[in-house]
């Protein structure tokens, strides 16, 4: 092949490979089954909150790559999002993440401390944690304010109470009543088992096995309460300036 031709095929197939992460986040992946992320995400990729869809601006792209690989592995598992994983290319979830990435990373204007916050209530697990029973405060991993530390810990500042609740349930697994008997007496309960494997050596199915329903509920509400600021972020130091 001559040199041109080399040129040629090489800018072929450097187009081939080059997806425009955008054109998936809005019109989905060459897949049918793979759907374009603003479907549950919304078009500014911020989350919809009243239907527990998480946010999605801003996230590091390598936390967004490996949980597209969780899904697709089923180290993660969900029904909506397993298939459209599966269906994604490895240059779309490349392309996908980077855009995502480079969307506005949340500002938190951060909850203003109690004076005293109350024991076991969400505030006091998410700064002080319950070491009693091994449960370390969430910013110990994700960061003063929950705002994320590097690839690993993502935000949960930002994220709506509704999705932070369902994920610590995720890596938790519940039971519920089972239907009635005939005599009216409640069924058996029916265990509904954990859905997330894909935590770094089992640290969050460790906490939320350790956690109550009360307190899963108290933690979602405490940092899906830290709403959007306009102030700039500055990422080195993890706190708003």
């Amino acid at each position: 092949m001559g040199a041109l031709g080399a040129l040629m095929t090489g800018g072929l197939a450097g187009t081939a490979w080059a997806v425009d992460g955008e054109a998936v986040m809005v019109h989905g992946g060459n897949n049918p089954a793979a759907l374009p992320c603003i479907t549950c995400h919304g078009a500014d990729a911020k989350g919809i909150a009243a239907s527990g869809f998480p946010r999605l601006a801003g996230l590091p792209a390598a936390y967004i790559v490996k949980q597209l690989h969780d899904f697709r592995a089923d180290r993660r598992l969900n029904p909506v999002m397993q298939p459209i994983a599966k269906a994604l290319t490895e240059p779309e979830i490349a392309g996908v993440a980077e855009f995502l990435a480079a969307r506005p990373r949340v500002n938190v204007a951060a909850a203003a401390p109690t004076a005293q916050p109350v024991p076991g209530s969400g505030e006091w697990i998410a700064l002080r944690g319950a070491w009693s029973r091994n449960i370390p405060e969430c910013t110990l991993c994700h960061g003063p304010s929950g705002l994320g530390v590097g690839n690993t810990f993502p935000p949960l500042a930002g994220q709506s109470a509704a999705y932070l609740e369902s994920q610590l349930w995720a890596w938790k697994g519940r039971s519920e009543p089972g239907p009635r008997q005939r005599n009216g007496k409640p069924g058996k309960p029916v265990l509904i088992p954990a859905t997330r494997h894909n935590d770094p050596n089992g640290l969050m199915a460790h906490i939320a096995a350790s956690l109550t329903g009360a307190e899963i509920k108290s933690l979602a509400e405490y940092f899906g309460s830290m709403g959007d600021s306009d102030e700039p972020f500055d990422d080195s130091q993890h706190r708003l300036r």
